[in-house]
């Protein structure tokens, strides 16, 4: 369990607050807007209306007692930034800063956040992989151009078994699971069959398991 600190209540911050919450966190909520904070009050640890520009109410929060800091501000960049600077002033631990354009991001970087999140463009990213591809379900990028993918099985691996297709050795590709009704089946092995039942978690370089889904090899 973490102590976070989130401010900005709007659309994207209210429900990082929700998933943090589901997930068992401890949130401290801030906004200047009074009726966005009594609205997340059933689901964050506790929550106050301020303004996040001003060194004075920001030294109350005792900011460098908490792991984790959300700067979730998207309508106003110029708060953004300063609350993301005084953040780091006050001897924050870490800071996620919401972006809305790519030259906030370089901005955000450079006073002090150490992450940065760009939610339009990572969701654009995700739909256009995951609607261009008829049998791509989901998709999480790992870094270095890899990624793990929820896949339906091409008609040429059906009825194949893991070694008859030797995805590792042809394309680096490992087939990590299989997911059948909601439940996932982690015992894969060489003489597991593709049935086409299942859809697979497959794990490789994003560009070849696209290139074999459009191959149908």
């Amino acid at each position: 369990m973490k102590s976070v600190l989130l401010i900005g209540l709007g659309r994207f911050g209210r429900h990082t607050a929700m998933r943090l919450s589901e997930l068992g966190h401890q949130i401290m909520a801030v906004d200047k807007d009074e009726e966005r904070v009594e609205a997340c009050m059933s689901y964050v640890t506790n929550a106050l209306v301020g303004d996040s520009t001003r060194y004075d109410f920001m030294k109350t929060l005792g900011v460098n007692d908490y792991d984790l800091c959300f700067v979730c501000i998207g309508d106003d960049f110029q708060s953004s930034l300063e609350t993301t600077a005084l953040l780091k002033d006050l001897g924050a631990k870490r800071v996620i800063a919401r972006a809305s354009r790519s030259v906030h991001e370089r901005f955000l970087l450079r006073n002090g956040a150490d992450e940065v999140v760009y939610p339009e463009r990572q969701i654009a990213q995700w739909c256009a992989m995951r609607y261009s591809s008829d049998l791509l379900f989901d998709y999480f990028t790992m870094g270095d151009g890899y990624a793990v993918m929820e896949i339906q099985a091409p008609k040429g691996w059906q009825g194949k078994t893991i070694a008859q297709l030797d995805l590792r050795r042809k394309a680096g590709i490992n087939v990590l699971a299989g997911k059948k009704d909601g439940h996932i089946n982690m015992n894969i092995g060489p003489d597991t069959v593709v049935t086409g039942e299942e859809t697979l978690l497959v794990l490789g370089k994003s560009d070849e398991i696209t290139k074999l889904l459009e191959s149908g090899k």
